[in-house]
């Protein structure tokens, strides 16, 4: 009588079993790995837009503070008493701009181009929102805090990001304020069509940067 032994177990299955876990371990690592990369730059979105609308809305109260004929020449002479944290933003609408005096032509590209950059190298005092936050409430700052969306309401939350804004007059050359103040002396007299570099800028990192002509028709008026 013959007799059947069965075949030896070599451990094919097992072996096969592992790799299949090996393949599903690197899927499952891949597909982490996928999720955790989304969720970072999802985050980074949201917080480019918490800045963004932080910088934006101290822009706004930059280009606020030019409206109206009042305070004349606080819209045209640097002053540094201007440029304290007392200068609130008035109900009346009655407002005086931060005007920074940056008198160096080489230096005015540069501001221009990055103002937070620029005044983070300055020698200036108070030169970054951080700074601003800590100076005193008549000390110069060359950042004016944001305080929040209504005039006399410092209504900003807890959660908000620190907003902080300033200006510049963009001076032009004699041919150019010839064209544009055509008058002789209008200028002078704070007569004929002024531009102003506006900037705002959040927590430090992010800065937008706008535009403004206003025309004015004279100090004695």
């Amino acid at each position: 009588m013959k007799t059947f032994h069965p075949l030896r177990e070599h451990g094919a299955t097992l072996l096969v079993a592992l790799v299949m876990l090996l393949i599903l371990t690197v899927l499952a690592v891949s597909s982490m790995r996928g999720v955790v990369l989304e969720s970072r730059i999802t985050g980074n979105r949201a917080e480019n837009l918490r800045l963004q609308g932080a910088a934006d809305a101290a822009l706004r109260e930059g280009e606020f503070r030019f409206y109206g004929p009042a305070n004349l020449r606080d819209k045209l002479e640097p002053s540094e008493s201007n440029c304290q944290k007392s200068n609130k933003l008035q109900t009346n609408g009655i407002n005086r701009p931060c005007l920074l005096d940056i008198s160096d032509e080489a230096d005015r590209l540069a501001f221009m181009l990055n103002p937070l950059s620029f005044l983070k190298s300055s020698s200036a005092d108070n030169k970054t929102g951080a700074d601003t936050a800590a100076a005193g409430e008549t000390d110069f700052v060359t950042w004016m805090p944001y305080r929040g969306r209504e005039a006399g309401n410092d209504n900003v939350t807890a959660t908000d990001l620190d907003a902080y804004w300033n200006t510049r007059l963009i001076t032009v050359g004699e041919d150019d304020a010839t064209a544009l103040n055509a008058e002789y002396g209008a200028i002078l007299e704070g007569r004929g069509t002024y531009f102003y570099q506006i900037n705002g800028q959040a927590d430090d990192r992010l800065t937008l940067q706008s535009t403004t002509a206003n025309v004015y028709v004279g100090l004695n008026n």
